[in-house]
């Protein structure tokens, strides 16, 4: 579970045993970046939801969410 300015990203797991740790919605073999990947190439949330029928809307939300609080990350340039 992950958190940050007052949001709990209770729906991303952490589990070295589940896609070598990597994370993943709700401690299935479902990574964040594959829910991201097919939402930027174009699909829609329900088209994301009939390939993972396990998923509900709220699960891609947090995916995206997540995806953005990881891109708020500060990068120096060297």
């Amino acid at each position: 579970m992950g958190y940050c300015s007052g949001m709990t990203f209770d729906r991303i797991t952490f589990d070295p045993t589940v896609m070598g740790g990597r994370a993943c919605i709700r401690g299935m073999r479902v990574p964040v970046s594959v829910i991201v990947g097919q939402l930027a190439h174009g699909a829609t949330t329900e088209e994301v939801l009939k390939d993972y029928p396990d998923l509900d809307p709220a699960d891609v939300q947090q995916a995206l969410e997540y995806a953005a609080w990881l891109a708020q990350e500060e990068v120096v340039a060297g």
